[in-house]
């Protein structure tokens, strides 16, 4: 069964459980993709309204793309686990085995791959949110206040899964381009998700119906 396929309940059971996948890679995949979903709500009930009849277009476009990011993130909750399977086979190998530090420098670095691009989606996410924050419905832009706390965290959480697969890869120069790369985005990303909660939490938002 595919964590897409499992119910919410399933979902949660398994990341509670002692199995080592889904964890807190696949967990921030979900959890942006919620943040994406939210956004695409946003633009589904905006789309419609004569009063919004002027950026339908841009709301149009910014929902699709906010749908497809949701599925993307999701997918990649499958990704992440199927990239740590392989490494923590290799936590298994005795280290006396001559093998093991190439080994694992390989798995470390697949590890890394899909929490950093679930990083780059969630940004994608908040950039989208923006816009949807500013020319949504005022009636739905709460939701897109939520969307961008949920990615926020995301973000955080899938930078962390970075780090902690390049903390132990032994070619510091490129395990370094790696987190600066995390650090980067969680540099701009995270006061622009900020940015959106305060806006809209703070009564900073629209008040033109």
């Amino acid at each position: 069964m595919t964590f897409e396929s499992m119910t919410l309940s399933e979902f949660t059971e398994a990341l509670s459980s002692k199995a080592a996948t889904p964890g807190g890679g696949g967990a921030s995949a979900a959890v942006g993709a919620l943040g994406a979903a939210l956004g695409a709500m946003v633009g589904n009930l905006t789309m419609g309204k004569k009063k919004y009849a002027a950026v339908e277009g841009e709301i149009s476009a910014l929902t699709e793309q906010a749908q497809a990011l949701s599925r993307r993130l999701l997918a990649l909750a499958e990704e992440d686990a199927a990239a740590f399977l392989p490494l923590s086979r290799a936590y298994a190998i005795p280290r006396d085995d001559p093998r093991r530090e190439e080994v694992m420098e390989t798995c470390l670095r697949q590890a890394a791959e899909p929490p950093l691009e679930i990083l780059h989606c969630c940004c994608q996410a908040v950039e989208l949110l923006e816009g949807f924050a500013q020319k949504g419905s005022v009636l739905a832009v709460s939701d897109a206040a939520c969307g961008a706390a949920l990615c926020r965290g995301a973000m955080e959480s899938a930078a962390m899964n970075v780090r902690v697969n390049t903390r132990s890869i032994g070619d510091r120069t490129a395990a370094q381009a790696l987190e600066r790369e995390a650090d980067g985005l969680l540099g701009e990303y995270v006061p622009r998700a900020q940015r959106i909660f305060d806006h809209i939490y703070y009564g900073e938002g629209k008040t033109n119906g």
